[in-house]
């Protein structure tokens, strides 16, 4: 124990970096909860809000009738749009604008996941902008107001519930892109636990490696970190992927499916991520171009390219690595830095495949020419301002 104090006050020395969080949604979480959103709209003063679901399951799981019939006992009027499909199309959120704008709406309600969330932020964007919503995701322009998000959420994954982020595809050009902005948080998240038991066994496990991967982009990082921070992020990470083997197993089981989506919530509202000083997004960069070509789901195309990724870069950020395969993957075998890196890494890659998760571009289902290898880095290097 007197170690480990020393330890830590050894790590005192390194600066720890400076950090402002700001975390504004209002949390409803449990059984049921669905039925409050009438009076969570209310409090906000809205008068009447679009609801922005994606395919018929909102309608045949009764859920869109519990939403609107506590929006009607709540005095609140509505439209309802659906129809987003997962990597949202920019097609679809100007069509979503200008219904939005001939409804006089002013709350947009997102009933579903990260796909939904997103688009309903940039219809939020585009209702407060005169010029092209995508101006904001091409860094042509910082929106200045956005109309508010509420949200009904019913697949853990994105974590967008909370964040400040959004990621919409161009369906002109095949570009995705994402955009950052506080004014487009959430004002109130809406998490049922039950509602993700539906979900196809897949959609589940590719939920469970995107919040996998929101924590450990911000974990992997050069320079000084907090430790109660680090912490956190490793216990999500063990958190997340034991629940994600009990679901595998037994998908009605309530207990893990909250943990997982409470889990899915704190890994994008920049908790994991606090006073570090860098943080590494490459493998979200790059798996924009991949599914903005190939259109797959979007936690596969996570895991097919985080093996390689790690692999690559795992020499510049030995320290991490060593710490990530101890502290988080159990490896407890003696060896040189190096290899106790590399066991993390094959550990974290056998987590995938035991999920039903792909490793590599192969087990996605996907074999793009040089030629098109070439062109989605151009773009993400385009993407990241680099080109």
């Amino acid at each position: 124990m007197q170690a480990f104090f020393e330890k830590q006050e050894r790590r005192g020395l390194i600066m720890i970096c400076d950090f402002t969080y700001y975390s504004p949604t209002k949390v409803v979480f449990g059984k049921g909860r669905e039925r409050e959103t009438g009076v969570l709209v209310k409090e906000r003063g809205a008068q009447k809000v679009l609801i922005l679901y994606g395919g018929k399951s909102a309608q045949k799981s009764g859920l869109l009738f519990r939403v609107t019939d506590s929006l009607e006992q709540a005095g609140i009027a509505y439209a309802a749009l659906g129809g987003v499909t997962p990597n949202p199309r920019l097609s679809f959120v100007r069509m979503g604008t200008q219904k939005a704008r001939e409804e006089g709406i002013d709350l947009i309600l997102a009933v579903g996941g990260g796909s939904v969330i997103d688009a309903a932020k940039a219809i939020s964007y585009a209702l407060c902008y005169e010029g092209d919503v995508w101006d904001f995701y091409a860094g042509k322009a910082q929106a200045q107001k956005a109309l508010p998000v509420g949200v009904v959420l019913t697949l853990a994954a994105s974590g967008s519930e909370l964040s400040n982020s959004s990621v919409i595809t161009n369906d002109r050009t095949h570009e995705k892109r994402g955009y950052n902005s506080d004014l487009a948080r959430p004002v109130f998240a809406v998490m049922n636990p039950e509602l993700t038991m539906t979900l196809p066994a897949y959609q589940t496990a590719c939920g469970c490696c995107d919040i996998i991967m929101h924590t450990l982009e911000r974990y992997f990082v050069q320079g000084p970190s907090m430790e109660l921070t680090d912490a956190l992020a490793e216990g999500l990470l063990r958190t997340v992927m034991a629940q994600s083997l009990i679901l595998r197993d037994h998908p009605d089981d309530y207990d893990a499916r909250a943990e997982i989506m409470w889990a899915g919530s704190l890994s994008h509202n920049d908790l994991t991520g606090l006073g570090h000083c860098a943080r590494d997004f490459a493998t979200h960069r790059l798996e924009h171009e991949v599914s903005g070509l190939y259109d797959v789901a979007h936690g596969a195309g996570l895991t097919a390219l985080w093996g390689s990724w790690a692999r690559y870069v795992y020499k510049d950020c030995l320290p991490r690595f060593v710490r990530f395969a101890r502290n988080v993957m159990g490896v407890t075998t003696d060896g040189t830095d190096e290899e106790i890196a590399l066991k993390g890494i094959e550990a974290m890659v056998d987590f995938y495949h035991s999920i039903g998760m792909p490793a590599s571009f192969h087990e996605l289902g996907i074999d793009p020419t040089d030629a098109q290898i070439d062109e989605m880095a151009r773009r993400c290097l385009e993407a990241c301002g680099s080109a």
